[in-house]
């Protein structure tokens, strides 16, 4: 519970936020902004150890006790899917096919993805390490649709952390 004057923290909501993605190496501050993202996740699937404990009490009918515990296994990220609409910058499509035609190990990159509000504040950021692009894809184009065009770009990573 909040003391009298204290100020709760502020719930991201989503609908007030936008996405940026840096990666390393490159010149501007944000590189790209997504409207969505899904899949960030990191789990940690638990490892059970059963052991059977000898009874010191003595006298043949005790037993001995099976003592179950669970430790943390390691941990496992899900890859990171960002869409957005489909801008003239080759830039997403540029660190895919660089991944696609042999130099990958070169674009394996340090990437941030930060959430800001509508005032430009950055008010969360996490850094993904050894990120690079997976899939690479454009909605279905219709001429005689009147939706905007959708790029969506997932990224394989092998951890992340937050770190505002």
């Amino acid at each position: 519970m909040a003391k009298t004057g204290e100020q709760l923290p502020e719930i991201l909501t989503a609908c007030r936020f936008y996405l940026g993605l840096t990666l390393d190496g490159q010149k501007g501050d944000t590189d790209c902004y997504f409207l969505e993202c899904r899949g960030f996740q990191i789990t940690q699937a638990p490892i059970e150890i059963c052991e059977v404990t000898a009874n010191k009490g003595g006298g043949a009918a005790q037993k001995a006790q099976v003592v179950r515990t669970k430790l943390p296994g390691n941990a496992k990220n899900g890859n990171l899917t960002l869409r957005r609409g489909m801008t003239s910058s080759p830039e997403l499509w540029d660190w895919f096919h660089s991944v696609q035609t042999g130099n990958w190990a070169k674009q394996r990159r340090q990437v941030a993805l930060s959430i800001f509000d509508q005032a430009s504040k950055e008010v969360a950021r996490f850094e993904l390490a050894g990120a690079w692009p997976s899939i690479y894809k454009i909605a279905d184009v219709n001429a005689r649709s009147t939706e905007i065009e959708i790029e969506e770009l997932e990224v394989a990573f092998e951890e992340f952390k937050r770190v505002k």
